[in-house]
């Protein structure tokens, strides 16, 4: 069976991630993606700007008995404030599913955040973009999402595309990014 994008973003990133790793969510909505992090890595940086992804995904990890994440209430764009060196990284773009639709991920802050992310991963660390775009303001961020991967240097980065071709309506779609030096 073919995968989806989002359970191979996970296979992509637990390649790399080990008892020793600094893992970001950089979008915690619901705090899955902070869970599936934190039972690889050491240490979890998690950051949503919604009071309530932190307080949902805080239930979460108590509930896992998971102790190795800071959750942050601050945007992704400030991700350099708390942290300086990722083994991996996961985005989810778009809104924080059952809640308000109009608060989003924005393509301004989205790639400073991709930007900073990547400054901060190691040699051979994976970056993962699940792209959802079927909201408003999500096909732009899309398109400014895939012309930066598009642009980053080839000797330095190893970009992949995985997205559904016969899907109707605006499906999910994964970049995958990997630094080669």
């Amino acid at each position: 069976m073919i995968k989806k994008p989002l359970d191979l973003s996970h296979e992509f990133l637990a390649e790399v991630l080990d008892a020793n790793s600094t893992a970001l969510d950089a979008t915690m909505g619901n705090g899955h993606d902070t869970i599936f992090l934190a039972r690889l890595a050491k240490d979890v940086y998690a950051f949503d700007i919604q009071e309530e992804a932190v307080m949902q995904t805080k239930k979460r990890l108590q509930e896992a008995g998971l102790t190795n994440v800071q959750l942050i209430l601050d945007g992704h764009e400030h991700l350099d404030r708390y942290l300086d060196s990722i083994n991996a990284a996961i985005f989810n773009l778009g809104y924080l599913p059952k809640t308000d639709k109009s608060i989003t991920t924005k393509p301004a802050t989205t790639l400073q955040a991709l930007q900073k992310a990547l400054d901060c991963l190691q040699i051979g660390g994976r970056v993962a973009l699940m792209v959802y775009h079927g909201h408003r303001g999500g096909a732009e961020e899309k398109d400014a999402v895939l012309t930066f991967v598009k642009s980053l240097p080839q000797t330095q980065y190893s970009t992949m595309l995985y997205q559904p071709l016969n899907q109707i309506n605006t499906p999910p779609f994964l970049i995958m990014i990997e630094k080669l030096k």
